[in-house]
């Protein structure tokens, strides 16, 4: 335990001191003096720091248990020494040691420096003090304290503080300190802009007012890591961040650390460390890459599969069916009535030509899932109103898109049926069928409410599609027409 030398002023640290007289000269306050000695003695052997005292003439006068650990002397070899000169460090080095040791009696502040001291068994350890003077009750220098830590165990402390400082301030990925009610305490800069709002605002916040969607994942997470510990390998969690310009959907790739207090006997958990980078741009690469090489592939297969097919009508289907893996719900096929259309040269031509008519040759079920049906045999044309996506389709001999948009269930039932497609279909997609500078028809491609609607990607993998089927369809007028 820590022991002092009653000496000086000095004495007013240690926890031995004597008892004072009272004002009629009786000892007077010593239980008090003696619950604050006790108190001292306690403070200064809980402390995590090694610490001693020297007095205005350099002799030891307090040593506290973390001096020992590290040295090995005890309190009761300590105190009272003159120095450290031959037992605490070597004495070539003694005087320079005490020298600065003790100009912190005539210095401001505090003084840092780094000395190798000597163990009790002989070895050597290199410390870092940091000194300052102690006063006595004339405001005059009576001595100094000196608390000391290993180099080693300061150096940790420094890159544990200095790590923590980077990360909040220069990190090139998000990071968050989260408490344990799920509400962000530290945010830095990085996380603040990705996040859409200033670093302070964050912070108390629920992750609910931060974030539109995938707010339940990452709750789910950080709870997890609260009651389990860090998961073995970073997490891909979908969100959308809510911009001025309106909602964004990023991917970030987190990574989360159960943040313990070290001067708990026990584990207490203070919260989860969140570290996350946008991964947006990669994800949506590699979805687009892994959905590219699916198409070519099943555009692949409906080529093989279509060779083997005596009917070229029946060609037709097997790339209708092909084409609907993962790309629509539906797929319908008309034919233009009469065969073909000719693309007319001048305006007066395509009115001598007269409104468009088509005929569903090719159909999916609406169902079961099963293979494309055939017929069109009675060449009836469909009732397709004046602007119906199919018709522009040929018109423009481009591909059109449609959508249902936000309406009702009742009125998106109501705006599929009215275009003569099944009633869930809420998205739509319209290819021409073009084959030997003529248009053929329309293939048409339906999507449900569970699906999202066609993009760009979208149309130019249907155009793909529709020259195959288009080449089938123009094989098969040809043999019937021979």
């Amino acid at each position: 335990m820590s022991a002092s030398r009653r000496s000086g002023t000095t004495d007013e640290l240690g926890p031995d001191e004597p008892e004072r007289d009272g004002p009629d000269g009786s000892a007077g306050g010593s239980e008090g003096s003696a619950g604050g000695s006790d108190l001292l003695a306690a403070l200064l052997d809980g402390m995590d720091a090694a610490l001693c005292a020297f007095d205005a003439d350099g002799v030891v006068t307090h040593w506290n248990r973390e001096a020992e650990r590290i040295l090995g002397w005890s309190a009761t070899e300590a105190v009272g020494r003159p120095g450290f000169a031959g037992w605490a460090v070597r004495e070539a080095d003694a005087e320079e040691v005490e020298t600065r040791l003790m100009s912190a009696m005539d210095a401001p502040g505090r003084q840092v420096h780094e000395f190798a001291l000597l163990t009790k068994d002989g070895g050597r350890v290199l410390v870092r003090t940091q000194s300052a003077a102690v006063r006595g009750p004339d405001g005059k220098p009576a001595g100094v304290y000196c608390a000391f830590s290993e180099v080693h165990a300061q150096i940790d402390l420094e890159r544990s503080i200095a790590l923590s400082e980077a990360l909040f301030e220069d990190a090139s990925w998000g990071v968050v300190l989260v408490d344990a009610d799920l509400r962000p305490a530290v945010v830095n800069a990085h996380a603040a802009r990705a996040l859409g709002i200033g670093r302070t605002s964050v912070l108390g916040r629920p992750l609910g007012d931060l974030l539109a969607q995938g707010v339940e994942e990452l709750e789910s997470a950080l709870t997890h890591v609260l009651a389990e510990g860090a998961p073995p390998a970073p997490a891909e969690i979908w969100v959308s961040v809510r911009t001025p310009e309106g909602e964004r959907r990023r991917c970030w790739r987190c990574g989360f650390v159960r943040l313990a207090s070290p001067l708990a006997e026990e584990p207490v958990p203070l919260g989860v460390g969140w570290l996350f980078q946008d991964m947006t741009e990669a994800k949506q690469a590699e979805q687009e890459a892994a959905l590219l090489r699916f198409r070519t592939n099943q555009l692949h297969r409906a080529a093989r599969a279509a060779s083997e097919c005596e009917d070229p009508a029946d060609a037709a289907t097997v790339h209708l069916d092909f084409a609907l893996a993962g790309f629509a719900d539906h797929a319908l096929i008309d034919r233009v009535a009469g065969g073909s259309l000719a693309d007319p040269h001048t305006d007066e031509d395509a009115d001598a030509a007269g409104p468009v008519r088509l005929v569903r040759v090719a159909v999916t079920p609406s169902g079961a899932p099963g293979p494309s049906l055939l017929g069109g045999e009675a060449g009836l044309p469909v009732r397709y109103a004046e602007g119906h996506p199919a018709l522009q389709c040929v018109a423009r001999a481009g591909s059109v898109r449609a959508d249902a948009g936000s309406m009702p269930a009742e009125q998106a039932r109501a705006w599929a049926v009215g275009r003569q497609w099944p009633p869930d279909a809420v998205h739509a997609l319209c290819a021409v069928l073009r084959s030997r500078g003529r248009t053929l028809g329309v293939v048409t491609f339906l999507r449900g409410a569970g699906r999202s609607a066609f993009e760009r990607s979208d149309a130019v993998h249907a155009e793909d599609v529709a020259v195959r089927i288009a080449s089938a369809l123009d094989l098969a007028g040809a043999l019937g027409s021979e």
